[in-house]
């Protein structure tokens, strides 16, 4: 299926069809309608893009980006050593 039959003369009797459909007036603002709904479209692709490629972002990543953990507080300076063997 392609588009090799397709010339200038089919092209014509198409735009004068729709003409005598719709009116000189209100073909403006059919084509507006589309113009606005294809951005509408492209919009909203692109932030379900951006959306879609932000949860799949590798984890380690995230982790990278994000500030490190303060370090805890230790509460004794010298904490006693651990006994392998009790006495």
């Amino acid at each position: 299926m392609g588009f090799e039959g397709f010339g200038i003369e089919k092209i014509l009797v198409i735009l004068l069809i729709v003409l005598l459909l719709f009116g000189a007036k209100r073909i403006p603002e059919i084509a507006g309608s589309m113009g606005k709904g294809i951005r509408e479209f492209k919009k909203s692709m692109k932030d379900t893009q951006a959306s879609v490629a932000q949860e799949i972002a590798p984890r380690d990543d995230r982790e990278r980006l994000r500030p490190p953990d303060p370090a805890p507080v230790a509460d004794d300076a010298h904490p006693e050593p651990k006994r392998l063997i009790d006495s």
